[in-house]
């Protein structure tokens, strides 16, 4: 019988829901597990389900909205712990890693939508000027 640490790990597997809560991609175990459903996370290239065993050198395709990052299991974990010790669970490809720092670039020099509107809301004066009427008045409508 062996006591090696490293064929216990390699032996432990972990829930893909759980993982995702454990490194931190998601604030909560459900939230996770509904993305997984609505095929936004893939493992090796295959549509998971929230109870897909991750196992280390698994590769993960995450899509956050138009944000798709790419990352390898490098380790497992089923508690949610600090950010640092979160981030040690998995590494981000290179490709992946530069697709997401030049869609934050492209998101930083668009052009902000509040600017492409020529007013903003009207004011109370602008909108009795907007409107060509009388002011409705009983004593108007009696004569």
């Amino acid at each position: 019988m062996k006591n090696d640490k490293t064929d216990d790990h390699d032996r432990q597997r972990f829930r893909l829901d759980k993982w995702l809560w454990a490194a931190r991609f998601y604030k909560t175990r459900a939230l996770a597990g509904e993305e997984v459903e609505r095929g936004r996370i893939t493992v090796n290239g295959q549509l998971a389900k929230p109870s897909r065993e991750v196992r280390v050198g698994d590769r993960l395709v995450l899509r956050h909205g138009d944000v798709t990052r790419t990352v390898d299991v490098l380790g497992l974990s089923g508690t949610r712990g600090p950010a640092p010790e979160a981030q040690a669970l998995y590494a981000e490809t290179p490709d992946s890693v530069a697709e997401r720092l030049k869609a934050a670039e492209a998101r930083r020099l668009g052009a902000e939508p509040a600017q492409s509107l020529d007013h903003g809301r009207p004011t109370k004066r602008d909108r009795r000027q907007l409107v060509d009427w009388q002011r409705w008045s009983a004593s108007v409508d009696d004569e």
